[in-house]
């Protein structure tokens, strides 16, 4: 049976709603954040500012990741160090691209060799993975973020591509592998076994971490009883 507690792997919880990062804070297991413009609007967020600010007088002790929202690179760059400004534990999201599929690598480059602590998210493919690192090499400590479960989605098995992945990082001490967008569980053993440093979730994943190590004829009682429960409560009738 596998355990939380084996696990090496560092999990970062994913997501802009201020309640669950609070209750995030308050679960050692949670070792780090990440958030998102999508996240953040999903969420409700009106002032991305604000709504950061409030977030760092509680999120002080553990990395965080705020993305910049221009398109044009020199705007990127003055909105990557305004962030990385906010305080020290912040990381800034920068997209592997731009919207006009324009690499970003040598602002990516630029910015991790001024000390901004960058993670570079959006990224899918191994020679992303590839330019990435290399920009990053010997800057200052920096994520690469690979959307695993969004290959998943296409129908590919993300693992080998991440086992490479690792091995692409690993020569750099300084690089962090990120597991982005697991869809299941399963998916948090699967990046530790093969190596990468960080997997990020939504609080969807992250609650099921209670499960890890069930016994499944015990699993599957509770299954047969909620079936039975939900019908008799529903009053369905045949």
């Amino acid at each position: 049976m596998r355990s939380v507690v084996e696990l090496k792997i560092k999990l970062f919880a994913d997501g802009a709603d201020k309640a669950q990062i609070l209750q995030a804070q308050a679960n050692p297991l949670i070792r780090g954040f990440t958030t998102n413009p999508t996240l953040m609007r999903a969420a409700g967020v009106k002032n991305y500012e604000e709504f950061a600010h409030e977030i760092l007088k509680v999120v002080t002790d553990r990395p965080i990741s705020f993305e910049v929202f221009a398109d044009e690179f020199d705007e990127m760059e003055r909105q990557a160090h305004k962030i990385a400004g906010w305080a020290e534990n912040v990381y800034v999201k920068i997209p592997v691209t731009n919207t006009r599929r324009e690499s970003s690598i040598k602002l990516v480059h630029r910015l991790a060799y001024s000390g901004v602590r960058v993670n570079v998210t959006a990224i899918l493919t191994l020679d992303q993975v590839r330019d990435t690192a290399a920009a990053l090499a010997g800057g200052a400590p920096s994520v690469v973020s690979v959307f695993a479960g969004r290959i998943a989605d296409t129908g590919q098995d993300p693992v080998p591509l991440m086992a490479e992945a690792v091995k692409v990082v690993s020569p750099h001490p300084g690089i962090e592998l990120l597991w982005a967008s697991p869809r299941e569980l399963l998916n948090i053993f699967q990046a530790n076994d093969v190596g990468c440093h960080i997997i990020t979730a939504t609080d969807s994943v992250l609650g099921k971490l209670k499960t890890v190590g069930k016994n499944l004829d015990e699993y599957s009682l509770e299954t047969v009883r909620m079936f039975y429960n939900d019908a008799a409560h529903s009053g369905y009738q045949l």
